[in-house]
């Protein structure tokens, strides 16, 4: 599997996804500093949040084989800045989370939008707490 770090605000549901690429109990936990399992760096939310901690994630980024953004799709705001994902130097690729949760095909569409203006090459559909479309993902990052 790719040493993946993944990139998103609070709340996004960066965790909930982790727990469900490794079959884990779903379980909400607040990230409070970077978490490592196995293959998977968990950043927390304040990260991206905060300008001044960019620094943090390009650091960290250095221990990754790909960076996996992640915009819930419930979250308008503006996350990522536009071509966000050149300040690292491997493959960026996002994750549209919180499926479950829409109710229009719009919100999504936004979301995905959101993830290619940062830089994103490929963007992955998903619920982490429902599992759709995990497995996608799984399989791009055991590639």
């Amino acid at each position: 599997m790719k040493r993946a770090m993944f990139v998103g605000a609070i709340g996004c549901g960066k965790t909930t996804l982790l727990q469900q690429l490794k079959h884990q109990t779903i379980a909400y936990d607040k990230t409070q500093s970077v978490e490592f399992f196995q293959n998977i760096i968990d950043t927390p939310g304040e990260y991206i949040e905060h300008r001044q901690m960019y620094t943090f994630l390009a650091t960290t980024a250095m221990d990754a084989n790909v960076v996996v953004l992640i915009q819930s799709a419930t979250d308008q705001r503006l996350i990522f800045p536009e071509a966000f994902a050149t300040m690292f130097g491997c493959p960026v690729v996002g994750v549209v989370t919180k499926l479950d949760l829409v109710t229009t095909d719009k919100d999504i569409a936004w979301a995905q939008r959101q993830l290619r203006q940062a830089g994103a090459t490929q963007v992955f559909q998903v619920s982490g707490l429902t599992g759709t479309n995990v497995d996608q993902l799984r399989a791009y990052l055991d590639d």
